[in-house]
């Protein structure tokens, strides 16, 4: 008989309606207290039947199984956090209010009034019943409409939403974050309202409509940040990212927009080892191939990109980069995640016009390398790096990069830059998979060697 090992992990609790599509509601709060490393428990408040198309139906469960079921919950779990979601009526919100009043651990209060589809998820009654739960709040969490609603006051702008915020720590919050994913512009910026400070919290708009389950997302990742004992500025931070993330990778499922992807971060953490022996098989094979012609100046690097990477420090590359030898190449070091900066931003411009770009290279470029590039028949694209004293001219904008290789064209084989005065020019090469970029780059090796 084998002796157990049990895992001690902080506890998180949502209180909020079953979606059945899955992508919303309990289903969502349970899968990211997963994903942030808690043990989710559960009180449902309402029964729906939905999809990524709409709410055909809901079905509140009477007040006294939610009462019932919270008490079940507190009474045998030690609770770090939790969060209320749909709470659908007046009397529900009531309960629920009477329920965490006493509570010893923060609550994350998500007003939820419309879901995503636009259908309606909140009595007008409820509205006014708001107040109270909002008093008894760690953090509360409206959309632009919600805090509308709430304030009366429509956060349209950076300014708008700290007042708004404002307005919802008078009430009694400890902390309100204004959620700007509704209001417009190209730029998302979520402000987060203390007696003390104002945080915004900024970031590019990702072009979806997959967004069914986002406000259940961030606020689930808020509480189970809050378990897990972060105040509440950095559960915030950690959570927005979170999201953003989740969003940025949605889940095309059913006939509607589709949903976030409450697992993306976890499932990126999980995807590093595989990235990092990806990137060393490459490697290995440049070493093997002696591939001397390819190494510029500056020295050849190879990255690899998780499955879900968002920033420069989660792709792995060769620390130190590769150099010629007498006879061939070496690396200096290791492969590690975070190791390179210049050639990850690059992978991550291409990734943003095309998501499985996973894998870049880059090396010297001249006139021999473009004929043999030609000779190859690989698609090149061309783009003019933007050189700060010192990188060697590695640096390119991901504006510039993205502009290379917009569609309609489909991703190119390498990306070029001529170079400047100071400048040495280089290529960049790109590849969906680890075996492609490997194959890209000794090609071009023996091209050049017969040349």
């Amino acid at each position: 008989m084998r002796t157990p090992a049990p895992d001690v992990r902080p506890v998180a609790l949502t209180v909020a309606g079953s979606d059945s599509g899955g992508g919303a509601g309990i289903q969502a709060d349970l899968k990211t207290m997963e994903a942030s490393g808690v043990f989710g428990t559960s009180v449902i408040t309402s029964v729906t039947a939905q999809n990524t198309r709409g709410v055909s139906s809901i079905h509140p469960v009477p007040t006294e199984e939610v009462r019932a079921q919270y008490e079940a919950v507190t009474e045998d779990f030690e609770v770090g956090a939790a969060k209320t979601g749909m709470l659908g009526t007046a009397e529900m919100v009531e309960t629920v209010t009477d329920c965490v009043a006493e509570a010893p651990f923060p609550v994350v209060v998500d007003p939820v009034m419309v879901a995503t589809s636009g259908d309606r998820l909140l009595d007008r009654d409820a509205e006014r019943a708001y107040e109270d739960l909002i008093a008894e709040s760690a953090v509360v969490t409206p959309n632009a409409d919600e805090a509308a609603v709430l304030t009366g006051t429509e956060p349209t702008d950076e300014s708008a939403a700290r007042e708004a915020g404002e307005a919802l720590v008078e009430m009694g919050a400890e902390a309100a974050l204004v959620k700007g994913g509704h209001a417009p512009g190209e730029e998302v910026v979520d402000v987060l309202v203390t007696e003390k400070s104002r945080v915004s919290f900024a970031h590019e708009r990702v072009d979806t409509d997959a967004t069914h389950g986002s406000g259940c997302t961030l606020s689930s990742a808020i509480a189970a940040n809050l378990a897990r004992g972060m105040d509440a500025t950095a559960a915030v931070d950690s959570a927005v990212a979170f999201l953003q993330r989740a969003i940025r990778y949605p889940l095309d499922v059913g006939e509607g927009p589709g949903s976030v992807h409450h697992l993306a971060e976890m499932r990126d953490r999980a995807g590093r080892t595989e990235t990092v022996e990806a990137v060393e098989g490459v490697v290995d094979k440049l070493v093997s191939a002696g591939a001397r012609a390819l190494v510029p100046e500056v020295g050849l690097n190879v990255v690899g990109a998780t499955p879900y990477a968002e920033r420069p420090d989660e792709l792995a590359a060769v620390e130190g980069r590769i150099a010629r030898t007498k006879s061939g190449v070496r690396p200096n070091r290791g492969v590690r995640v975070g190791a390179s900066s210049h050639l990850s931003e690059f992978l991550l411009a291409v990734r943003e016009v095309d998501s499985t770009a996973r894998f870049a290279a880059n090396c010297r470029f001249d006139d021999d390398v473009a004929d043999a590039m030609d000779a190859l028949g690989w698609s090149v694209a061309r783009v003019e790096s933007a050189g700060e004293d010192g990188d060697g001219g590695e640096s390119v904008s991901r504006a510039a990069v993205r502009r290379a290789v917009e569609p309609p064209t489909e991703t190119p084989a390498a990306v070029v830059d001529g170079g400047a005065v100071g400048r040495e020019p280089l290529a960049r090469v790109v590849a969906a998979d680890a075996d492609t970029l490997a194959g890209r780059l000794t090609s071009l090796a023996a091209e050049l060697d017969s040349a």
